[in-house]
């Protein structure tokens, strides 16, 4: 439980204060003096308003552990901003009731916080909501879609011009990350998004520092939330080794796989039962795919991790690539739809 004496104490409302350009950042979003947004949303036991600033919207996604809500900064739109909105994240319901939930969240944002990268997804500010006493944090809001998307517009895999921009972009934001001591955990296609403004890798909630990076934050236990999504997951971590830049390496491998081909390569299964299963052996290069890249792929996508030994940025210089093409992709998608892309 967060401890209110840790937040600011709200200030005292006037009516001079409703019109202080402020007034957001501090005010009780409960106070009967301040009429609430119409366009806000109560969701579940969430207040209309996080943090006296934050108007929830809509929902944007769930995941196994978070959620997400497209929000509307008060303080911004006060200021005159034409684009005020922000992504805003929390902790599930079935996680917010534990002990060590806003550290848990407080984890992910310190990590994603650190890396600096046009490819990894931008945050702003980690907060506490003094009347629920739920932690969050915003970050930007992209207007795209997921690789998991994309795929179902592609279920026999994309061309390999665009397929090699991908995983270029995806695999530079992993080797930086990796560089900056920053393991991802939990890579799949609903975890990287595409839109005008390039790829963004997101949700570093399964996520770790390695050793001698960022001390002070709290070690938390990732394996009892039992979160290792199906067909992504390294086998070791599967066995209780612990999270490794070799098991975000055969994460990346199946995405890049499943975008050439269609097909995940471990069937969508754990790949504990796919090995059992001998399912790598029956893996076949992708007819889109040239014949040096697969090797690397196949390298990758080793169960055995001393066998893994490509690194990310291994990986993405052996697959080439550039991402000038984006803009166009997008564009000519979105001329081609009518329906907006907004995540």
């Amino acid at each position: 439980m967060i401890e209110p004496a840790l937040m600011p104490d709200p200030l005292p409302i006037s009516e001079d204060e409703v019109v202080d350009l402020t007034y957001f950042a501090f005010a009780n979003p409960a106070e009967p003096s301040r009429e609430v947004p119409a366009t806000c949303i109560r969701i579940g036991d969430l207040p209309q308003v996080l943090g006296g600033r934050y108007c929830i919207e809509r929902l944007l996604g769930a995941g196994g552990m978070g959620v997400v809500y497209r929000a509307r900064d008060l303080l911004y739109e006060q200021f005159g901003d034409p684009e005020p909105y922000v992504a805003l994240k929390l902790l599930s319901e079935d996680f917010a009731d534990s002990p060590d939930a806003s550290a848990l969240l407080y984890s992910e944002f310190a990590l994603t916080r650190r890396l600096h990268h046009p490819n990894v997804l931008r945050l702003h500010n980690f907060e506490v909501d003094t009347q629920c006493q739920r932690a969050f944090f915003t970050m930007e809001l992209m207007h795209g879609l997921t690789l998991d998307k994309l795929l179902c517009e592609h279920p026999l895999g994309l061309p390999w011009p665009d397929l090699r921009d991908i995983a270029h972009a995806l695999l530079d934001a992993l080797a930086y990350s990796h560089s900056r001591g920053v393991l991802h955990g939990d890579l799949k296609p609903s975890n990287v998004m595409i839109g005008e403004d390039g790829l963004r890798l997101f949700d570093f909630g399964l996520g770790q520092a390695e050793k001698g990076v960022l001390p002070g934050l709290a070690q938390l236990s990732r394996s009892r939330f039992k979160a290792w999504t199906p067909g992504y997951a390294a086998p070791e971590l599967l066995n209780g080794a612990p999270l490794t830049t070799r098991a975000d390496v055969f994460a990346a491998a199946c995405v890049i796989y499943e975008l050439a081909s269609g097909t995940n390569p471990m069937r969508g299964l754990f790949s504990t039962l796919s090995s059992n299963e001998h399912l790598s052996l029956d893996l076949q290069m992708p007819t889109n795919m040239p014949k040096h890249c697969w090797q690397a792929l196949r390298t990758a996508l080793a169960f055995d991790p001393a066998t893994r030994h490509l690194t990310a940025s291994h990986l993405r210089d052996i697959l080439g690539g550039s991402s000038s093409w984006w803009s166009q992709w997008f564009y000519r998608r979105s001329e081609s739809h009518a329906s907006s892309m907004t995540w």
